[in-house]
Parts: structure tokens; sequence; C-alpha cells
């Protein structure tokens, strides 16, 4: 996708069969280095692994339901590095969770759904559209 380096990307949701069909679906159209977590709490631990991108469910709360939520996640996600792109993916098709997740800095909101994945790697492909036009922008200020 991006000049052969892997783009180093989490995907976080309590539904394991999801979170497998996301797994191979983005194996199989795209270049990614993949880790998968079914809780918030694992994915923080892991942050230190440094995902370019990160998709996380809203809910995350079918294996324990005492666990971080989506939206807790993200926040930590965002004290940690805010620099890090969240989509945060839910299968609620409300205009009020996608504001809520917006408020918290996520870099979109995709509705679960058959075009889910087509969505997702558009979103990324928009996300790091606008990372290479920052790195571009920042040389040529740079050199001015």
């Amino acid at each position: 996708m991006m000049n052969d380096k892997k783009i180093r990307l989490f995907l976080v949701d309590d539904d394991a069969i999801y979170l497998k069909l996301l797994e191979i679906e983005f194996l199989q159209h795209a270049d990614f280095c993949i880790e998968t977590f079914a809780t918030g709490e694992l994915c923080i631990a892991n942050l230190s692994h440094h995902p370019e991108v990160i998709v996380l469910d809203y809910h995350l709360d079918g294996i324990d339901k005492n666990a971080m939520n989506g939206i807790e996640t993200l926040d930590k996600i965002k004290a940690y590095n805010a620099d890090i792109p969240v989509v945060m993916l839910s299968s609620q098709d409300k205009i009020e969770v996608a504001i809520n997740c917006m408020h918290h800095k996520a870099a979109d909101y995709v509705v679960k759904s058959e075009t889910a994945f087509v969505r997702l790697q558009k979103t990324i492909t928009t996300i790091f559209g606008y990372k290479k036009m920052e790195k571009e922008l920042s040389w040529y200020m740079e050199r001015m």
C-alpha cells in the first residue's frame, strides 16, 4: 500500500468472528501487519508496538461486562499518543454515537455492515494520504 512497507494495524473487537473476518479481509486486500485484540485493555497494553492506525469497536463488553468500552479505550489511546488515528466501528447507526466518537477525537466512524470493510479501506487510505501530505508540507516548510 505505501512504499512496500507494511502498515501496522490494530483491530479491536469483542466479537471473535467479526474480528477474524476483518483480519482476513485486510490481509487479502492490502499489505498490513495486523494485531488483533478482544478488549480495549489488551490494545492499551500493546500500544508500545506502535500501531499506525487502530480500528476500534464501540462497545467492547461482550466478553467482560466490566471491560472498558470503546470511548474509554479511545481516550486512553489518545492520552498515550494523540497522533494515532483511531477509526471507531459499531453496529449502531446513530448520529449521536458518531458525533460522540468524533468529540473524543476518532478519525472516523464506520457502521458494521456489508460495506464496512470497503469504508474502512477508504478511510485508512485517506488517513495515510493526509499523513503523506503533512510530511511533504513539513519538508517543504523546513527548506523555505
